[in-house]
């Protein structure tokens, strides 16, 4: 059944129409106007509003609460609150084990345009805790995409929420440093619980490395894609044997290794030094990875039992164990450096590059021995970015030069750690 709304309006003084001057007032006439509508007697039978309510919260240990939209996996998740300035790239972000135990917020306020892909994973899984982004793009435009990023965190167990305020979280993270943070779609759970699993949990001296390590050593063999290698210079048909400690280490670091000719065995991170030395190897590679260094004092001790016999490249992660093991200091920074954007001046050369990075501690240059020498310096904030010990054939950088989606102005040290290999081999 339903009800009529009508509408009248009508002029109760059909001669306030006349103008005082008007040359021709019979003319204007005096109307009665009926609309009428038909609607529901019942309110409750209104349909269901086609768009998404509110029904996450991101609670910040400093008692701030987000409301926000869900997508991917549901419960309740605790994290460090980090933020990445990449544009794009946001599969190869999901898939970096640098990144576990954290929520990773973008900057860049629309994401998932593009979809996912099977081909742009940087390892097995996703090992981040979580997801949050200002606009999530509810289509997919892309001629590699086989997933929506909402579905493929959904599979993988990963919460993400959107419809938030980004901006302004990272402008909180930016004054207040990196904070500790709950992600919930549980309506159980009482805004004053999430603030304390939020204070009561820390990422400082936890092992993370662990969780995101192989278990067991295997050789890489996969190839880069012939449409994806940009690699111009020859390898002189000399191939490199490269063992490489998976600290959480990103499938484009073997690919790059790879394509100048490396032949590389991934092995876990605690594997024996005397193992790796048994396997007679031109050269080591210490592997970026997340969280604490001094909290894998195993790793520091490991790398000190190789350095000085076999040349080493230490990438992110591996650059801090170098670090600590040569007798320096490492230190976590305000709010780190995560994105594919960051300037970084190479001493040596002179030449500025810009980076990728995802790193919450870094070097203290102050603290490292007489011999041992700062490449690369971060321009945003002075911190050290690379390093080098040329008496024990070191070399080191805090960003990422796999680079992967970009850029690719680092992909010079994959060459440089190739030449360390060579002079030592012909000099022995």
């Amino acid at each position: 059944m339903a009800i009529t709304v009508a509408i009248n309006l009508a002029l109760i003084n059909p001669s306030t129409l006349f103008h005082p001057k008007s040359p021709n007032p019979s003319k204007l006439r005096a109307f009665t106007l009926r609309c009428s509508s038909a609607t529901s007697t019942a309110v409750t039978d209104l349909a269901e509003i086609p768009w998404k309510t509110s029904d996450a919260r991101l609670v910040l240990e400093d008692g701030s609460i987000w409301r926000a939209k869900s997508f991917g996996a549901s419960g309740t998740q605790v994290g460090e609150v980090v933020f990445n300035t990449s544009l794009t790239g946001y599969q190869e972000i999901l898939t970096d084990p640098s990144y576990a135990g954290q929520f990773v917020l973008m900057t860049n306020p629309h994401i998932g345009n593009t979809g996912v892909n099977f081909d742009d994973q940087e390892s097995r899984q996703c090992f981040l805790a979580g997801l949050v982004v200002r606009s999530l793009s509810i289509n997919t435009s892309n001629w590699r995409c086989a997933e929506t990023l909402g579905d493929y965190l959904a599979e993988r167990n990963i919460m993400g929420i959107y419809d938030v305020d980004t901006r302004a979280i990272t402008r909180r993270l930016r004054q207040d440093g990196s904070l500790i943070g709950v992600l919930s779609t549980e309506r159980t759970k009482t805004d004053e619980e999430l603030l304390e699993m939020s204070r009561s949990w820390d990422i400082v001296g936890v092992d993370l490395i662990s969780g995101v390590s192989c278990k067991a050593p295997h050789d890489w063999v996969d190839k880069t894609n012939p449409e994806w290698e940009f690699n111009s210079s020859k390898r002189g048909g000399e191939a490199f044997r490269v063992i490489a400690y998976d600290f959480g280490i990103k499938h484009n670091i073997l690919k790059r290794l790879a394509s100048y000719g490396c032949k590389i065995t991934v092995v876990p991170s605690t594997w024996p030094a005397s193992e790796t030395l048994k396997m007679k190897p031109d050269g080591v590679l210490f592997s970026n990875g997340p969280g604490d260094p001094s909290a894998i004092p195993y790793a520091v001790e490991t790398v000190k039992e190789i350095i000085g016999r076999v040349p080493a490249f230490g990438i992110c992660m591996g650059h801090q164990l170098l670090g600590l093991a040569l007798g320096g200091k490492t230190f976590k920074m305000k709010f780190g450096h995560h994105g594919g954007n960051h300037p970084v001046r190479n001493l040596r050369s002179g030449h500025v590059e810009i980076s990728a990075q995802n790193h919450n501690y870094a070097v203290d240059s102050s603290s490292l021995p007489e011999g041992v020498e700062v490449t690369h310096v971060n321009l945003n904030d002075g911190s050290c970015a690379g390093l080098a010990y040329p008496a024990q054939n070191i070399m080191s950088i805090q960003y990422h030069p796999e680079a992967s989606p970009g850029p690719h102005d680092s992909d010079y040290a994959f060459k440089e750690f190739i030449q360390l290999m060579k002079k030592v081999k012909v000099n022995s």
